[in-house]
């Protein structure tokens, strides 16, 4: 007679993410030369430009809120075409080892949210009367990787400053 295994549960927390909420934290749309700039569109292409940054805060115990902002901005003719700022935000339980809570945090989670604030950002902008404009995918393990060696300059700086 064959023995059956059975499936025994780890002593320890069980592993994974789960997001609870998501949220528009803040949302901001300018376009401080309307109506006039509207004619400059169509004779040059705006110059657009775009900054994203990624921040998060613990909580409660496991749970964490990461928000995804996205400041984008044009110019046309030497003006501000538009100013757009959307902070997008999720509360999140992170049960995963210590080490991989910074990745889950600045990667992971802003991976994920990211396809909401691109539609946002196009969406506003249509909706504005401004030519549509899809954010491109956004490389977040290299935003990290950039972020761990910014630090771990500014780290070998100040010791460097104190010795």
């Amino acid at each position: 007679m064959a023995e059956k295994k059975q499936n025994t549960v780890n002593a320890e927390q069980p592993q994974g993410l789960m997001l609870h909420t998501q949220y528009i934290k803040d949302l901001s749309l300018e376009i401080p030369f309307a109506p006039e700039i509207f004619k400059e569109i169509s004779k040059q292409n705006p110059q657009v430009g775009i900054d994203i940054n990624i921040a998060n805060k613990p909580l409660e115990d496991d749970m964490y809120e990461v928000s995804l902002t996205a400041k984008v901005n044009a110019d046309v003719a030497d003006k501000k075409l538009f100013i757009l700022e959307v902070t997008y935000a999720t509360v999140a339980t992170v049960k995963v080892p210590a080490e991989h809570l910074e990745p889950v945090l600045y990667v992971e989670l802003p991976r994920l949210l990211f396809p909401f604030v691109r539609n946002i950002v196009a969406t506003n902008l249509t909706e504005a009367g401004l030519p549509p404009m899809l954010i491109t995918p956004i490389d977040f393990v290299a935003l990290y990787q950039a972020r761990k060696a910014k630090e771990a300059e500014n780290a070998a700086k100040a010791e460097k400053e104190s010795a």
